[in-house]
């Protein structure tokens, strides 16, 4: 297996771990959505909470030339972390939630 395909099977992963969970509220449910091809990875938060609609984003990622790009966070303690603890290096990994000046200074990689 190459590499870009390791991550994806990676990223695919921690996001069905996320998924996993149900929010204690609600009528809530997860919804992964993934495109191989397009290297495009998501998990959402879709129901009603009392009369309150919810349809929220709480992972983004996207795997472009090489590198892991995590547009969104939505998790408690980061899914950054879960990707070197499964052996994907920092210098692959873009934290794009932040602003590109900003990514130089993190021990990331940057876009």
């Amino acid at each position: 297996m190459d590499r870009i395909e390791r991550y994806k099977e990676i990223v695919r992963r921690i996001i069905c771990e996320h998924a996993a969970y149900t929010p204690s509220t609600g009528k809530i449910t997860n919804e992964t959505v993934f495109n191989d091809e397009a290297g495009h990875y998501e998990l959402l938060h879709i129901g009603w909470d009392g009369w309150r609609r919810v349809h929220g984003l709480v992972i983004h990622v996207d795997i472009r030339g090489g590198k892991i790009f995590i547009q969104h966070d939505g998790t408690e303690d980061g899914i950054a972390l879960q990707m070197m603890e499964a052996g994907i290096p920092k210098d692959s990994i873009v934290l794009a939630f932040l602003h590109p000046p900003e990514q130089k200074y993190t021990d990331f990689a940057v876009a």
